[in-house]
């Protein structure tokens, strides 16, 4: 998934999104146990989207920090 559509969704549809492929990711990893994977490079791409949709709404949480400590500075 592009960093672009990431940046589109609200907060609440990015954890909806990160919930959803740690449950795929958890799927695989079972399907991997029994043997039967068909793409290996999913695991990879699905740990790559959860690693941008969590740097998404981190860079979020701290901008909206320091928009408070900048507010009561001034």
């Amino acid at each position: 998934m592009k960093i672009k559509e990431l940046n589109n969704l609200s907060e609440d549809d990015l954890m909806a999104k990160e919930k959803q492929l740690k449950k795929d990711l958890f799927d695989m990893e079972s399907t991997r146990q029994m043997g039967r994977v068909e793409k290996p490079a999913n695991f990879r791409n699905i740990r790559r989207d959860i690693a941008r949709i969590l740097t998404i709404l981190n860079e979020r949480r701290i901008s909206i920090k320091n928009k408070e400590t900048n507010g009561k500075k001034n």
